[in-house]
Parts: structure tokens; C-alpha cells; sequence
């Protein structure tokens, strides 16, 4: 199995991570600027990855942008947002060929990571800023994106229920920003911004491949240094109200599947001790096909197209997701309360435990199968605040006894339901 092998070199303004490793057939490069989420910059963030991507400076179209990548052997890059706890994260990633592979003698990892150096820090723009037109066009495009969220009645349950359950919090900020923004967003405004992101973020960047033909840390530095001090910025973290006040919002659309989600606090997080016990805990009470949910809200009553549950591990956060026919919302509300009453009684198997310890086991292993994987997992920790090698973080889930899962069952608060549903539905027979 992978080892995550990693090299963290503090360098000018930035920390450089080489994870050296033969067991892809590809290099990877990742660039991860970090920030807190802040409502005054959210939408600039969400649209600098479709503006970035449209030419630089060097391949100043995006015609002459995607030729670049296809004269690197078909070389992928692609950016865009996310949110973990009450962090903005702007994500690039470029895979590129391990040279090893290929009849050339091409300086491909060289040529990739400067391809890479000139998408992030050299941007079409002048001293005006950025093209106006290329601004406007991917406003454009941004805002078609946000209008579509609307269609998708499982994802708009999410973010309503995180609007309500999160109010007045950074996590409830909209990783796509806000059409009313665009307003007042230009090609000067962006890019100041943009240049503002270059000096104040904190910056990380990854690469994993085999590098044991090159010198890697010479290659990148070369190419690589911040006019800045790295400094880790740490978001203003909201604990958790104890005992929250139990929120009930219903909204009705023109639809025909009612989706019922829940938002729960867990009061644990990536670097708790009890975390892995939470991991555990949501594998059997929703993370799985095996889980309880499934098995009593679907399978059993017959009450929902769908049941699931994950969670949050940087916010301390469990959602539970459900499709149901709209007359159905308390007795499928009723149900899913009840299995967490169940997992708070240990009302469990020991089969239950080892099956639900080995899915989360396998599944992290395939999390390591994927180029990416093993880049994600090592940031993950780095905001999270813990360090954890593979062989910890499998002893960390066989340790799991069923009195960890039944604490963490009873420290599981919930916070709201919230409900999408038909007019009427509640009341239709």
C-alpha cells in the first residue's frame, strides 16, 4: 500500500511538499492558496479559476493555453474553489507524464512545473488589470453555473440548510460567490484582488511522482519564491453552541421528491481524539449502503429514493440526506431521529463494527490509489492540524470500541431540518 513519503521544505514565502514515490505513471502538481472565508472576497474567488483559465501572459488564448498542455503529452490542469471549516481554498492541480514512461528526452517535469508557474503568478492582464472581456464573458459563465444550483434540488437543499443552520457564520458563505456582486467586480477590482491572494495567502505546493532521475526541490525553486513571509492563516474559528436551538425550516417548489436533509454538531473535528470514533460511528449509521439509514429508511419503511449521512471533519458538522415523497416528512424525520437514538443505546453488532472499520479502511485506500489522493489527504491534516501515517490512521480505526461510538452518538446534537418540498405536500394523502 502507498506510504505517504512526504518532504516539507519551508521556502521563500511559501512550503514546498515533494512525495516522492514510482507508483503512478504520472507527476503531480498542486498549488493550494489558503484563506479565511470572508464575505467581501468570496465571489473574486470563485471567479478567478474561470478567468485564470482563459490565457496568460505566455499563452495569452485559451486556444494557445490548452496547446501547451496538449505539446506536454496531453497534460491536464484545471483550478477551482472549496471550503473546509472556515478556510477558502484555491486548488490547482496539472498532471503531466512521468518522463520514465515515454521515448523522450524532453525536460517534461521542468516544462510542466513552469507551464504551472506561468498559469498562477503570470495572468493576462496590463496595468488596467484583467481583459475586460474575458471578465465579463466568465461572469457570464459563473452566474449561468449559480443559476443552475436551483436544478439540482439535492445540492440547493444543502446549501439552504447550511444557510440556516450556519447563519451568521463564515462555513455558510457560498463557495460560488454571488450574482449581485457582479455589479461592482471588473477587470481592476479582480485583479487587485488577485495580486492581494499572491501576497497574502498562505501557499502550498505539492508535487508526487518519481523523481528519482531529477532534482526536484532545485527545479521548483528556480521557478518558485513569494515576496512574503509564509505565515499560516488561521480562520477565526466559531465553536459550537451546546444544546443549539432546534431549527425547522420547510420551503415548497414545483417538485416532485421531497428532500429532507438534517444538520446535526458533532463538537468533534479532525484532530480530536474521539475522531476516528465519529468515523466509525457515521459508517454505520449513514455512511455506507450497510448503513442504518439505508437499511431502515429506505429498505424497510420504504420512505425515501435515497438516505445518507456524512460529515464535516474541520467544522464539526454530520448531514444527513434523504429524498422522500413530500406526505412522508414526519414519519421519515421520526425514523432517522430514531436510529441515532439507537446508535446513542449501542444498539449495534460487533459485525457492524468490523464491517463498517474495514469499509473505511478500504476506502481510504483507494483515496491513496488516485493520483491525487495522497496530496489530499496530507493537506487535509495540515489544516486540520494532526499528523497521521497510513499505519496510524488504520490502528486509529481498529482501536474504535463500541463505547467510543456510543459517546460520540450521544455528543451528536441536532440543529435543523430542513425540508424542500410540493405545495401542499405535507398534506397530500
Amino acid at each position: 500500500m502507498f506510504d505517504l513519503n512526504e518532504k516539507v521544505i519551508e521556502k521563500q514565502g511559501y512550503t514546498l511538499h515533494i512525495i516522492d514515490s514510482k507508483k503512478f505513471k504520472t507527476v503531480q502538481i498542486v498549488g493550494k492558496f489558503a484563506s479565511p472565508l470572508n464575505r467581501e472576497n468570496i465571489t473574486m474567488r470563485a471567479l478567478l479559476p474561470f478567468v485564470i483559465q482563459q490565457g496568460n501572459n505566455k499563452y495569452p488564448t485559451a486556444h494557445e493555453f490548452r496547446k501547451a498542455l496538449d505539446d506536454l503529452y496531453g497534460a491536464k490542469f484545471s483550478i477551482d474553489g472549496s471550503k473546509k471549516g472556515e478556510t477558502h481554498i484555491l486548488t490547482a492541480r496539472m498532471n503531466v507524464p512521468n518522463p520514465t514512461y515515454l521515448k523522450t528526452d524532453e525536460p517534461i517535469v521542468e516544462n510542466a512545473i513552469e507551464f504551472f508557474k506561468e498559469a498562477l503568478y503570470n495572468p493576462k492582464a496590463d496595468k488596467n488589470g484583467f481583459d475586460p472581456a474575458i471578465v465579463s464573458r466568465e461572469k457570464d459563465t459563473l452566474k449561468q453555473k449559480i443559476d443552475s444550483i436551483i436544478d439540482n434540488k439535492m445540492h440547493y437543499a444543502n446549501i439552504r440548510m447550511i444557510d440556516e443552520m450556519c447563519q451568521d457564520e463564515p462555513y455558510s458563505l457560498h463557495v460560488h460567490g454571488y450574482p449581485e456582486d457582479f455589479e461592482w467586480i471588473d477587470g481592476k477590482t479582480l485583479f487587485d484582488y488577485y495580486q492581494s491572494i499572491e501576497k497574502n495567502d498562505t501557499f502550498d505546493l505539492y508535487v508526487l511522482g518519481d523523481f528519482s532521475s531529477i532534482d526536484i526541490e532545485a527545479i521548483v525553486g528556480d521557478r518558485f519564491s513569494r515576496d512574503t513571509n509564509q505565515s499560516v492563516q488561521t480562520s477565526e474559528h466559531i465553536e459550537a453552541v451546546k444544546n443549539p436551538e432546534v431549527k425547522e425550516v420547510i420551503e415548497t417548489q414545483d417538485v416532485q421528491q421531497g428532500k429532507l436533509h438534517l444538520g446535526f454538531r458533532t463538537h468533534t473535528h479532525l484532530n480530536d481524539h474521539d475522531y476516528p470514533a465519529l468515523q466509525v460511528f457515521n459508517a454505520i449509521f449513514g455512511g455506507f449502503p450497510s448503513s442504518k439509514l439505508f437499511i431502515n429508511v429506505r429498505e424497510k419503511n420504504s420512505l425515501a429514493y435515497y438516505a445518507a449521512s456524512r460529515f464535516e471533519s474541520h467544522k464539526g458538522l454530520l448531514f444527513v440526506f434523504s429524498g422522500i415523497a413530500p406526505s412522508d416528512y414526519d414519519q421519515a424525520k421520526s425514523i432517522i431521529l430514531e436510529q441515532l437514538e439507537s446508535m446513542r443505546q449501542a444498539d449495534f453488532t460487533e459485525q457492524d463494527v468490523t464491517e463498517a472499520k474495514q469499509m473505511i479502511i478500504n476506502q481510504f485506500k483507494e483515496t491513496l490509489d488516485d493520483p491525487y489522493g495522497p496530496i489530499e489527504v496530507l493537506y487535509n491534516q495540515k489544516i486540520g492540524g494532526m499528523e497521521r501515517t497510513v499505519d496510524q490512521f488504520i490502528e486509529s480505526i481498529q482501536s474504535v470500541d463500541r463505547q467510543a461510538i456510543q459517546e460520540i452518538a450521544k455528543k451528536i446534537e441536532l440543529n435543523i431540518t430542513y425540508f424542500l418540498t410540493s405545495e401542499g405536500g405535507q398534506n397530500d394523502e
